[in-house]
């Protein structure tokens, strides 16, 4: 990347995000919609460039947590509907419903004050009713003896004036997970979840123009459950071993590159804590890409990135702006070279399995002083730093 940024940065891949769109618009069928979530900046990559490129592609709903990550979209000029999954205060209400944006309701008391809100100025606030099937998390509770009085909740919060409820959903805790009791408990997930439908529709008297619970794993694993629309996340961006079955791209891929080699001769100590001392004669290279980058400190050690020669294990503890990492057995390895992080060539998914997470927190712990670079088209379209000049 000819630039004075060039330290670390993430290349956005829009023509790979585009492609994975498509194919899970096939694997889904033309029958369902799509809801593309874009929450945490598109973890990592990028609200609002990746919501004007599923926006062209012609999704129907996207997805983010708060009503400002809501708002930015807009500002940024996002016209499709937009679904707050997070809390958001009754003083934005009047927001909301300017902007055009639904809210997920999640309790009898959050229902009360909305409509009260809606009322008070003049509006009609959208909403989704979330429903807690076992996430245990956020949503009406109807398992066991909550049903009953669950489904009431539901229904009352339906006939509340100044909210239109559009829509109805759930979310699955192990719908990626391949044990037979994960499997089990997500088929009693969506068992309790088609019931609640069920029973407030026929109280109510209508129908719900949109029901919905197939998250990312949900939508690799579970075609049964697609219902109305789908809510891809990590799939979208091409990472874990849905997007793995399904032929998907990581749209993300995070570089960086070598600013100084050393050689040291052996027993030599190796940054913080002496936790690495050479055993030979060693020829390091220092990076900038550090834990203030998204490096997680926890991975010292025990990782490799990714060189034109092969792979390069870091060495000693990573550090807040910068490790090392040894190019002994790679002599045409030198300063200037970039460093794949993560991406084709060295997947996150392995990268996140030596940290014990998930690829998630890898790419939305990528910060805000590593700039975006886009490519569409096979060309660099855009470049974005989050710092503050």
């Amino acid at each position: 990347m000819e630039s004075t940024l060039k330290r670390t940065w993430a290349v956005i891949d829009l023509d790979a995000l585009k492609e994975n769109y498509d194919k899970l618009r096939r694997h889904i069928g033309p029958g369902v919609k799509f809801l593309g979530v874009v929450k945490a900046d598109a973890y990592g990559h990028g609200a609002i460039q990746v919501s004007r490129v599923l926006q062209r592609c012609g999704a129907d709903y996207l997805a983010v947590s708060s009503a400002d990550e809501a708002v930015e979209l807009r500002r940024g000029g996002i016209t499709m509907p937009i679904l707050i999954l997070g809390h958001t205060p009754k003083e934005q209400v009047e927001n909301l419903i300017r902007n055009n944006i639904t809210q997920a309701v999640t309790c009898r008391a959050k229902a009360l004050e909305y409509s009260e809100e809606a009322v008070r100025c003049g509006g009609t606030l959208k909403i989704h009713i979330k429903v807690d099937t076992g996430m245990s998390r956020l949503g009406y509770l109807v398992a066991g003896d909550h049903f009953a009085t669950g489904v009431e909740g539901i229904c009352e919060s339906c006939r509340l004036p100044g909210l239109d409820a559009e829509g109805i959903f759930t979310h699955f805790a192990v719908s990626d997970e391949e044990d037979e009791e994960s499997r089990e408990y997500t088929r009693e997930q969506f068992a309790l979840f088609t019931a609640v439908i069920e029973k407030v529709e026929e109280k109510l008297g209508r129908k719900f123009r949109l029901r919905h619970c197939a998250n990312s794993g949900a939508v690799a694993n579970w075609p049964e459950m697609l219902l109305d629309m789908v809510r891809p996340g990590l799939l979208v961006y091409g990472c874990g071993e849905g997007a793995r079955k399904l032929g998907l791209r990581p749209v993300m891929r995070l570089m960086t590159s070598i600013s100084t080699t050393k050689t040291y001769g052996p027993g030599t100590s190796v940054s913080y804590g002496r936790i690495f001392r050479t055993e030979r004669t060693t020829r390091m290279g220092v990076v900038p890409y550090g834990y203030a980058d998204g490096f997680f400190r926890s991975l010292s050690g025990r990782c490799s990135l990714m060189t034109a020669q092969g792979p390069a294990p870091q060495r000693g503890r990573i550090c807040m702006d910068m490790c090392m990492i040894d190019l002994t057995d790679l002599p045409e390895v030198d300063v200037g070279d970039e460093v794949e992080v993560f991406g084709p060539h060295n997947p996150v998914e392995e990268l996140a399995a030596l940290a014990g997470t998930i690829p998630y927190e890898l790419t939305c712990a990528v910060s805000k002083r590593v700039p975006r670079v886009y490519f569409e088209n096979g060309k660099e379209t855009e470049r974005e730093l989050l710092l503050r000049f």
